[in-house]
Protein backbone atom coordinates (compact mmCIF):
# COMPACT_ATOMS: atom_id res chain seq x y z
CA UNK A 1 0.00 0.00 0.00
CA UNK A 2 1.36 3.41 -0.96
CA UNK A 3 1.22 6.52 1.22
CA UNK A 4 -1.61 7.91 -0.92
CA UNK A 5 -3.67 4.75 -0.27
CA UNK A 6 -3.49 5.07 3.53
CA UNK A 7 -7.11 5.72 4.53
CA UNK A 8 -5.91 7.79 7.51
CA UNK A 9 -4.34 10.42 5.26
CA UNK A 10 -7.40 12.65 5.03
CA UNK A 11 -7.89 12.58 8.80
CA UNK A 12 -4.23 13.46 9.40
CA UNK A 13 -4.34 16.36 6.96
CA UNK A 14 -7.33 17.84 8.77
CA UNK A 15 -5.20 18.45 11.87
CA UNK A 16 -3.91 22.08 11.92
CA UNK A 17 -0.13 22.25 11.86
CA UNK A 18 -0.20 24.54 14.92
CA UNK A 19 -1.95 21.77 16.87
CA UNK A 20 0.64 19.26 15.66
CA UNK A 21 3.47 21.56 16.79
CA UNK A 22 1.83 21.87 20.22
CA UNK A 23 1.53 18.10 20.53
CA UNK A 24 5.18 17.71 19.55
CA UNK A 25 6.09 20.23 22.29
CA UNK A 26 8.51 22.10 20.04
CA UNK A 27 10.33 24.53 22.31
CA UNK A 28 11.33 28.13 21.70
CA UNK A 29 8.68 29.03 19.12
CA UNK A 30 7.51 32.63 19.17
CA UNK A 31 4.96 34.45 17.00
CA UNK A 32 6.39 36.70 14.27
CA UNK A 33 3.95 38.18 11.78
CA UNK A 34 1.90 35.20 10.54
CA UNK A 35 4.55 32.65 11.51
CA UNK A 36 5.96 30.83 14.51
CA UNK A 37 9.75 31.03 14.51
CA UNK A 38 12.54 29.64 16.64
CA UNK A 39 15.32 27.05 16.76
CA UNK A 40 14.87 23.97 14.61
CA UNK A 41 14.06 20.96 16.84
CA UNK A 42 16.35 18.81 14.69
CA UNK A 43 19.38 20.88 13.64
CA UNK A 44 19.05 23.59 16.28
CA UNK A 45 19.62 26.42 13.82
CA UNK A 46 18.45 29.70 15.34
CA UNK A 47 16.14 31.93 13.25
CA UNK A 48 16.01 29.31 10.52
CA UNK A 49 12.90 27.37 11.51
CA UNK A 50 9.36 28.62 10.95
CA UNK A 51 5.84 27.21 11.02
CA UNK A 52 3.25 28.87 8.77
CA UNK A 53 -0.20 28.08 10.23
CA UNK A 54 -2.09 29.78 7.38
CA UNK A 55 -0.35 27.66 4.75
CA UNK A 56 -0.22 24.51 6.87
CA UNK A 57 3.52 24.04 6.33
CA UNK A 58 6.86 24.41 8.09
CA UNK A 59 10.33 25.19 6.80
CA UNK A 60 13.88 24.97 8.08
CA UNK A 61 16.49 26.78 6.00
CA UNK A 62 18.90 23.92 6.67
CA UNK A 63 16.70 20.80 6.78
CA UNK A 64 13.83 21.59 4.40
CA UNK A 65 10.12 21.56 5.13
CA UNK A 66 6.68 20.22 4.31
CA UNK A 67 3.21 19.70 5.77
CA UNK A 68 2.10 18.58 9.22
CA UNK A 69 2.81 14.90 8.56
CA UNK A 70 6.31 15.78 7.37
CA UNK A 71 6.76 17.88 10.54
CA UNK A 72 6.16 14.76 12.65
CA UNK A 73 8.66 12.80 10.55
CA UNK A 74 11.15 15.67 10.93
CA UNK A 75 10.88 16.11 14.70
CA UNK A 76 10.53 12.44 15.69
CA UNK A 77 12.92 11.19 12.99
CA UNK A 78 10.40 8.54 11.98
CA UNK A 79 8.86 7.04 8.86
CA UNK A 80 5.62 8.14 7.20
CA UNK A 81 3.75 5.16 8.66
CA UNK A 82 5.09 5.87 12.15
CA UNK A 83 4.08 9.52 11.77
CA UNK A 84 0.55 8.47 10.82
CA UNK A 85 0.38 6.13 13.80
CA UNK A 86 1.47 8.99 16.08
CA UNK A 87 -1.01 11.46 14.57
CA UNK A 88 -4.21 9.43 14.26
CA UNK A 89 -3.44 5.99 15.72
CA UNK A 90 -2.68 2.67 14.12
CA UNK A 91 -4.82 1.43 11.26
CA UNK A 92 -7.69 -0.58 12.75
CA UNK A 93 -10.05 -1.51 9.93
CA UNK A 94 -10.30 -0.72 6.25
CA UNK A 95 -12.74 2.07 5.52
CA UNK A 96 -15.65 1.57 3.17
CA UNK A 97 -15.80 3.50 -0.07
CA UNK A 98 -18.45 5.81 1.38
CA UNK A 99 -16.32 6.52 4.46
CA UNK A 100 -13.27 7.28 2.33
CA UNK A 101 -15.36 9.63 0.16
CA UNK A 102 -16.69 11.39 3.27
CA UNK A 103 -13.18 11.91 4.66
CA UNK A 104 -11.93 13.11 1.29
CA UNK A 105 -14.76 15.64 1.04
CA UNK A 106 -14.05 16.89 4.58
CA UNK A 107 -10.37 17.30 3.77
CA UNK A 108 -11.10 19.15 0.52
CA UNK A 109 -13.53 21.49 2.29
CA UNK A 110 -10.98 22.24 5.03
CA UNK A 111 -8.27 22.81 2.45
CA UNK A 112 -10.55 25.17 0.52
CA UNK A 113 -11.21 27.20 3.69
CA UNK A 114 -7.49 27.32 4.47
CA UNK A 115 -6.65 28.52 0.96
CA UNK A 116 -9.36 31.17 1.07
CA UNK A 117 -8.10 32.46 4.43
CA UNK A 118 -4.49 32.51 3.22
CA UNK A 119 -5.48 34.29 -0.01
CA UNK A 120 -7.43 36.91 1.94
CA UNK A 121 -4.51 37.60 4.30
CA UNK A 122 -2.07 37.74 1.36
CA UNK A 123 -4.30 40.24 -0.46
CA UNK A 124 -4.52 42.41 2.67
CA UNK A 125 -0.72 42.34 3.06
CA UNK A 126 -0.22 43.30 -0.60
CA UNK A 127 -2.62 46.25 -0.19
CA UNK A 128 -0.61 47.41 2.85
CA UNK A 129 2.62 47.07 0.87
CA UNK A 130 1.27 49.17 -1.98
CA UNK A 131 0.13 51.84 0.47
CA UNK A 132 3.61 51.90 2.06
CA UNK A 133 5.26 52.17 -1.36
CA UNK A 134 3.05 55.18 -2.14
CA UNK A 135 4.35 56.82 1.08
CA UNK A 136 7.95 56.38 -0.06
CA UNK A 137 10.11 59.41 -0.85
CA UNK A 138 12.58 59.88 -3.70
CA UNK A 139 15.76 57.83 -3.28
CA UNK A 140 18.24 60.42 -4.60
CA UNK A 141 19.77 62.54 -1.83
CA UNK A 142 18.16 60.44 0.91
CA UNK A 143 19.60 58.56 3.87
CA UNK A 144 19.01 55.38 1.88
CA UNK A 145 21.32 56.59 -0.87
CA UNK A 146 23.93 57.54 1.75
CA UNK A 147 23.59 54.08 3.33
CA UNK A 148 24.46 52.36 0.04
CA UNK A 149 27.22 54.88 -0.72
CA UNK A 150 28.83 54.05 2.63
CA UNK A 151 28.79 50.43 1.51
CA UNK A 152 30.64 51.36 -1.67
CA UNK A 153 27.56 51.34 -3.91
CA UNK A 154 27.03 54.42 -6.07
CA UNK A 155 24.56 54.37 -8.95
CA UNK A 156 24.91 56.43 -12.11
CA UNK A 157 21.11 56.44 -12.18
CA UNK A 158 19.25 55.38 -9.01
CA UNK A 159 17.07 52.29 -9.56
CA UNK A 160 13.34 53.06 -9.72
CA UNK A 161 12.86 50.00 -7.47
CA UNK A 162 14.30 51.90 -4.48
CA UNK A 163 12.65 54.55 -2.32
CA UNK A 164 13.12 56.04 1.15
CA UNK A 165 10.95 56.38 4.24
CA UNK A 166 12.17 58.93 6.82
CA UNK A 167 10.40 57.52 9.89
CA UNK A 168 9.12 53.97 9.43
CA UNK A 169 7.80 51.96 12.36
CA UNK A 170 9.43 48.61 13.17
CA UNK A 171 6.71 46.32 14.52
CA UNK A 172 7.31 43.01 16.27
CA UNK A 173 4.84 40.45 17.58
CA UNK A 174 5.06 40.20 21.39
CA UNK A 175 2.62 37.97 23.28
CA UNK A 176 0.23 37.98 20.34
CA UNK A 177 0.25 41.77 19.97
CA UNK A 178 2.04 43.94 17.40
CA UNK A 179 4.41 46.22 19.31
CA UNK A 180 6.52 49.11 18.03
CA UNK A 181 10.17 48.54 18.95
CA UNK A 182 11.78 51.18 16.76
CA UNK A 183 10.96 54.06 14.46
CA UNK A 184 13.44 55.54 12.01
CA UNK A 185 14.74 55.88 8.43
CA UNK A 186 14.35 52.88 6.14
CA UNK A 187 15.15 51.96 2.56
CA UNK A 188 12.18 50.61 0.62
CA UNK A 189 12.48 48.24 -2.34
CA UNK A 190 9.64 47.19 -4.63
CA UNK A 191 9.06 43.46 -5.11
CA UNK A 192 7.41 42.83 -8.46
CA UNK A 193 5.58 39.71 -9.58
CA UNK A 194 6.41 38.20 -12.99
CA UNK A 195 3.46 40.21 -14.33
CA UNK A 196 5.16 43.43 -13.20
CA UNK A 197 2.63 44.16 -10.45
CA UNK A 198 3.90 45.28 -7.05
CA UNK A 199 3.24 42.49 -4.55
CA UNK A 200 5.57 43.43 -1.71
CA UNK A 201 7.99 45.94 -0.20
CA UNK A 202 11.35 45.01 1.27
CA UNK A 203 12.35 47.27 4.17
CA UNK A 204 15.84 47.94 5.56
CA UNK A 205 16.09 50.07 8.70
CA UNK A 206 19.33 52.07 8.80
CA UNK A 207 21.62 53.66 11.37
CA UNK A 208 24.48 55.55 9.71
CA UNK A 209 26.30 55.85 13.05
CA UNK A 210 26.67 52.05 13.38
CA UNK A 211 29.42 50.77 11.03
CA UNK A 212 29.81 47.53 13.02
CA UNK A 213 26.33 46.49 11.90
CA UNK A 214 27.10 47.63 8.33
CA UNK A 215 24.99 50.73 9.05
CA UNK A 216 21.81 48.77 9.69
CA UNK A 217 19.90 49.57 12.86
CA UNK A 218 20.38 47.30 15.87
CA UNK A 219 17.10 46.18 17.42
CA UNK A 220 17.00 43.77 20.34
CA UNK A 221 14.17 42.05 22.16
CA UNK A 222 14.23 39.43 24.88
CA UNK A 223 18.01 39.15 24.61
CA UNK A 224 17.97 38.43 20.87
CA UNK A 225 19.01 40.53 17.90
CA UNK A 226 16.15 41.09 15.46
CA UNK A 227 16.59 41.32 11.72
CA UNK A 228 16.81 44.90 10.45
CA UNK A 229 15.25 43.73 7.18
CA UNK A 230 11.63 42.70 6.65
CA UNK A 231 9.18 42.07 3.81
CA UNK A 232 5.66 43.45 3.80
CA UNK A 233 3.26 41.79 1.38
CA UNK A 234 4.39 38.83 -0.70
CA UNK A 235 7.70 37.78 -2.24
CA UNK A 236 6.66 34.48 -3.81
CA UNK A 237 8.04 34.25 -7.33
CA UNK A 238 8.88 37.97 -7.28
CA UNK A 239 12.07 39.99 -7.46
CA UNK A 240 13.45 43.48 -6.84
CA UNK A 241 14.30 44.69 -10.34
CA UNK A 242 17.25 47.01 -9.86
CA UNK A 243 17.69 47.45 -13.63
CA UNK A 244 15.29 47.14 -16.54
CA UNK A 245 17.13 46.99 -19.86
CA UNK A 246 15.21 46.88 -23.13
CA UNK A 247 16.93 43.79 -24.54
CA UNK A 248 18.95 41.97 -21.87
CA UNK A 249 20.02 38.37 -22.38
CA UNK A 250 21.65 37.80 -18.98
CA UNK A 251 20.03 37.94 -15.56
CA UNK A 252 22.30 38.36 -12.51
CA UNK A 253 20.60 37.69 -9.20
CA UNK A 254 21.77 37.83 -5.60
CA UNK A 255 19.89 37.20 -2.39
CA UNK A 256 20.18 40.73 -0.99
CA UNK A 257 19.99 44.26 -2.34
CA UNK A 258 23.54 45.05 -1.25
CA UNK A 259 25.02 41.92 -2.86
CA UNK A 260 23.20 42.41 -6.16
CA UNK A 261 23.93 46.15 -6.24
CA UNK A 262 27.61 45.47 -5.59
CA UNK A 263 27.83 43.21 -8.63
CA UNK A 264 25.96 45.81 -10.65
CA UNK A 265 28.32 48.70 -9.90
CA UNK A 266 31.61 46.81 -9.51
CA UNK A 267 31.78 44.66 -12.64
CA UNK A 268 28.69 45.39 -14.73
CA UNK A 269 27.80 43.27 -17.74
CA UNK A 270 26.43 45.43 -20.57
CA UNK A 271 23.72 42.95 -21.56
CA UNK A 272 22.59 42.01 -18.04
CA UNK A 273 19.72 42.93 -15.80
CA UNK A 274 20.39 42.88 -12.05
CA UNK A 275 17.57 41.63 -9.86
CA UNK A 276 17.46 40.84 -6.14
CA UNK A 277 15.83 37.53 -5.23
CA UNK A 278 14.80 38.74 -1.72
CA UNK A 279 15.91 35.50 -0.01
CA UNK A 280 17.35 32.07 -0.77
CA UNK A 281 14.04 30.30 -0.33
CA UNK A 282 12.44 32.37 -3.06
CA UNK A 283 15.39 31.89 -5.41
CA UNK A 284 15.61 28.14 -4.86
CA UNK A 285 12.03 27.10 -4.30
CA UNK A 286 11.23 23.96 -2.40
CA UNK A 287 13.91 21.25 -2.54
CA UNK A 288 13.20 17.56 -2.89
CA UNK A 289 14.08 15.29 0.00
CA UNK A 290 16.58 12.60 -0.91
CA UNK A 291 17.34 9.73 1.45
CA UNK A 292 20.78 10.11 3.01
CA UNK A 293 21.25 13.72 1.86
CA UNK A 294 20.68 16.73 4.07
CA UNK A 295 20.63 19.08 1.08
CA UNK A 296 19.69 17.45 -2.20
CA UNK A 297 20.08 20.50 -4.46
CA UNK A 298 17.18 19.10 -6.52
CA UNK A 299 14.03 21.18 -7.09
CA UNK A 300 10.55 20.05 -6.23
CA UNK A 301 8.93 20.94 -9.54
CA UNK A 302 5.47 20.88 -7.93
CA UNK A 303 6.33 24.15 -6.17
CA UNK A 304 4.47 26.75 -8.22
CA UNK A 305 5.51 29.74 -6.10
CA UNK A 306 9.28 29.73 -6.62
CA UNK A 307 11.08 32.30 -8.79
CA UNK A 308 11.58 31.56 -12.49
CA UNK A 309 13.60 33.81 -14.82
CA UNK A 310 11.69 35.76 -17.48
CA UNK A 311 11.47 34.35 -21.05
CA UNK A 312 14.17 36.65 -22.44
CA UNK A 313 16.85 35.16 -20.15
CA UNK A 314 19.50 33.18 -22.02
CA UNK A 315 21.99 33.07 -19.15
CA UNK A 316 21.17 33.05 -15.43
CA UNK A 317 23.85 33.89 -12.86
CA UNK A 318 23.23 33.35 -9.16
CA UNK A 319 25.56 35.18 -6.75
CA UNK A 320 26.63 33.10 -3.75
CA UNK A 321 27.66 34.81 -0.54
CA UNK A 322 30.12 32.98 1.70
CA UNK A 323 28.95 34.25 5.08
CA UNK A 324 26.33 31.53 5.69
CA UNK A 325 26.33 27.72 5.64
CA UNK A 326 28.10 27.03 2.31
CA UNK A 327 26.60 23.56 1.72
CA UNK A 328 23.06 24.73 2.37
CA UNK A 329 23.51 27.92 0.32
CA UNK A 330 24.98 26.14 -2.71
CA UNK A 331 22.32 23.43 -2.60
CA UNK A 332 19.55 26.00 -2.60
CA UNK A 333 21.10 27.95 -5.47
CA UNK A 334 21.62 24.73 -7.44
CA UNK A 335 17.98 23.85 -6.84
CA UNK A 336 16.89 27.22 -8.24
CA UNK A 337 19.09 26.93 -11.32
CA UNK A 338 17.95 23.36 -12.03
CA UNK A 339 14.35 24.50 -11.67
CA UNK A 340 14.95 27.20 -14.26
CA UNK A 341 16.65 24.76 -16.64
CA UNK A 342 13.76 22.30 -16.22
CA UNK A 343 11.49 24.99 -17.67
CA UNK A 344 14.01 26.19 -20.26
CA UNK A 345 16.38 23.48 -21.52
CA UNK A 346 18.46 25.97 -23.56
CA UNK A 347 19.21 28.19 -20.54
CA UNK A 348 22.83 28.57 -19.44
CA UNK A 349 23.18 28.82 -15.66
CA UNK A 350 26.02 29.27 -13.19
CA UNK A 351 26.89 30.21 -9.61
CA UNK A 352 29.49 32.90 -8.85
CA UNK A 353 31.00 32.63 -5.34
CA UNK A 354 32.12 35.75 -3.44
CA UNK A 355 34.63 33.81 -1.33
CA UNK A 356 34.66 31.84 1.90
CA UNK A 357 33.30 33.71 4.92
CA UNK A 358 32.34 36.95 3.15
CA UNK A 359 29.60 38.38 1.01
CA UNK A 360 30.22 40.28 -2.21
CA UNK A 361 29.75 43.64 -0.54
CA UNK A 362 32.42 42.74 2.05
CA UNK A 363 34.82 42.30 -0.86
CA UNK A 364 33.90 45.68 -2.32
CA UNK A 365 34.21 47.50 1.02
CA UNK A 366 37.59 45.82 1.58
CA UNK A 367 38.82 46.96 -1.83
CA UNK A 368 37.72 50.54 -1.12
CA UNK A 369 39.42 50.53 2.28
CA UNK A 370 42.63 49.20 0.67
CA UNK A 371 42.52 52.02 -1.87
CA UNK A 372 42.04 54.61 0.87
CA UNK A 373 44.88 53.15 2.95
CA UNK A 374 47.15 53.20 -0.11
Amino acid sequence: MTQADDERLFEARLIPIKEIADRLKIEGLKPASHELVGPCPKCGGTDRFAIHPDDGVFNCRACGGGDGIRLVEHVLNCSFREAMDWLVGERQVELTGAEKAERKAAHEAAEQRRQETAARKRADAIRMARALWAEGCIFSGSTAETYLTMRGIEFDTPPPALRFHPNLRYMHMIDGQWTELHRGPAMLAAILAPSGQLIGVHRTWMDLSSPKSKWKVIIEHDGKMLDAKKVLGSKKGGAIRLTRLDKPSVLVMGEGIETTSTAMVARPLPVADYWCGVDLGNMSGRMRKVQGKRYSGLPDLNDENAFLPPPWTKRLIYLMDGDSDPRMTRAKLESGLKRAIAHRADLRAQIVHAGEGVDLNDVLIGELNDQQDG
